[in-house]
């Protein structure tokens, strides 16, 4: 079985900056996309950013060039960069793990079938 453990939430000031990462056990990691989705209060959860197993990196136009992914195959890590943070980015923030050689989907929760606990992110204004 799986276990993704994500850490590195905090409260934070607009602005500021915060590192997600996500620690992966149990499964084969550098042959699976690793997706970080995020969910607000009242909201439904979204797709924030997503690595493929190719090293394709893809993010939601609210993030982008202001988040960066990556990953570690070699410490099955994957972390979320989060710059220039905004009180909107407030939201629990889940780490997921697809199936092995996916090709599509990236960006989509269905196409994930490992996920972590979630960490919350609080941005002040």
């Amino acid at each position: 079985q799986v276990q993704l453990v994500e850490s590195g939430g905090g409260l934070v000031q607009a602005g500021g900056s915060l590192r997600l990462s996500c620690a992966a056990t149990g499964r084969t990691f550098s042959n699976r996309n690793v997706g970080w989705f995020r969910q607000a209060p009242g909201k439904e959860r979204e797709f924030v950013a997503a690595i493929t197993w190719s090293i394709s990196t893809y993010y939601s136009e609210s993030v982008k060039g202001r988040f960066t992914i990556s990953r570690d195959n070699a410490k099955n890590t994957a972390d979320l960069q989060m710059n220039s943070l905004k009180p909107e980015d407030t939201a629990v923030y889940y780490c997921a793990l697809g199936r092995p050689f996916t090709t599509t989907g990236y960006a989509t929760s269905p196409s994930y079938f490992f996920w972590g606990q979630g960490t919350q992110v609080t941005v002040s204004s």
